[in-house]
Formats: C-alpha cells, structure tokens, sequence
C-alpha cells in the first residue's frame, strides 16, 4: 500500500530529496530542506539538568546549538563517539538543532508516491517519529519526521 506524504513543494515529477544517515542498523532519511549542514563537531559542552537525549552544545560560528543523541530518543541507547559519528544539523521552527548519528550516507531522490506507511513495529522503536519507508536494494530506507523527534526530545522521551 503505498500512500503520498506530506514534504513540502517537490519536483514537477513528485520526487522528493532525503539526506541519509545509520543509526545502528537503521537506514534513515530526512528532507533535505530541514538539513542545514553535516558537520564533525563532536566536542560537545555539557547542559545540566537537561534531559538525557541533550548530549550538550556545541558552538556553530557563533551560534549555539543544542545536540541530541538520536540513537537515545529511538531508544536505542547512547551514541559512542568515533571517526564516522556526525551531527545532522536541522532547522526546526527557526532554531537549529544537532542530531548525532553514527555515520552519513547520501542524499537520495525518492518519488513521493512510493514511500508507504511505516510498520508498527519497526525495530521497536516509536512509529510516531517516522513518515514512512521507502524499499531500497536489500534494505528499508526509514524517512524521519524531524518534527515528532524534536518533540520527543521536549518531552523527554
């Protein structure tokens, strides 16, 4: 079953662009509009009495941006740090915010009608932060509802 979800404008063909990355063994994109940059900044400033998923802050020419582990709001555990491990640096009602990941892939173009529902149990994680899965040669690619995640990080989840 294949359904058309919500991304914004896309091409006159209905292709839609998603910035790709792992966390553990999920292959997930996000719209490439929300992505600002990718960037290796790992030295991060811890945030007291911030919710676990906030690893800190870095400073991004002069601005301030709070990163959140995306492996801990999928509850997947803590990200380690190593020599692939990023920040996704996203835009989300005008604030910029890190999402650390274990490593980045590519930017894909999707046609939007092909992306179908995500499964109710996908890896046991939270459906409610994806938008939907797209079939890739021998692997989902699992597109991220950068909105929903940020709230989960709000509320601590």
């Amino acid at each position: 079953m294949s359904m058309t979800i919500e991304t914004g404008p896309t091409t006159q063909s209905g292709e839609v662009q998603f910035a790709t990355f792992r966390v553990d063994d999920l292959l997930l994109g996000a719209d490439i509009r929300q992505v600002e940059e990718i960037n290796r900044h790992l030295e991060m400033t811890p945030v007291p009495h911030a919710p676990g998923c906030v690893r800190g802050v870095i400073n991004l020419r002069g601005d301030v941006v709070t990163v959140v582990d995306l492996r801990q709001i999928l509850g997947l555990g803590a990200t380690e740090l190593s020599a692939t491990t990023r920040n996704v640096i996203v835009n989300s009602r005008d604030e910029r915010i890190g999402l650390l990941v274990d490593r980045i892939g590519d930017v894909v173009i999707l046609s939007s009608d092909e992306i179908d529902p995500p499964p109710p149990n996908l890896n046991g994680a939270d459906v409610r932060l994806f938008r939907g899965v797209y079939r890739l040669d021998g692997e989902l690619l699992v597109i991220l509802d950068v909105e929903a995640v940020l709230k989960a990080d709000t509320e601590g989840n």
